[in-house]
């Protein structure tokens, strides 16, 4: 926390990227269109990164001061439709949500500053 975001939370989520599309999902994320950085960062998404492991694990980790809050804000943007849209074929998934619905925060167990 600091003074200016006093109820920051920390999030972490895992999602299963299937490991015949790692090398375009690498791709697609050197290149975020301007305008979804921008959405996120309005939303309250920020200090946001994703991992990725060989097999495909992808590690997401971002702060904001209410994720349910910062995902409903994101769904309600047009361009957060498009990009789950292109980007939902590559995630290895058991429903038919759209990969931003299958984010589900980690237990934080420990942490130092």
């Amino acid at each position: 926390m600091t003074p200016e975001h006093p109820t920051r939370q920390r999030v972490c989520f895992l999602l299963q990227i299937k490991p015949d599309r790692l090398d375009e999902y690498r791709r697609r994320h050197a290149a975020v269109w301007p305008d979804m950085i921008a959405a996120l960062q309005r939303t309250g998404w920020h200090n946001y990164s994703l991992f990725l492991t060989p097999a495909g694990q992808l590690i997401g980790y971002l702060e904001t001061n209410d994720f349910q809050l910062a995902q409903t804000r994101m769904r309600d943007k047009p361009i957060n439709a498009l990009w789950q849209s292109e980007m939902k074929d590559f995630f290895v998934q058991t429903t038919s949500k759209d990969p931003d619905q299958l984010m589900s925060p980690l237990e934080e167990v420990f942490h130092i500053d």
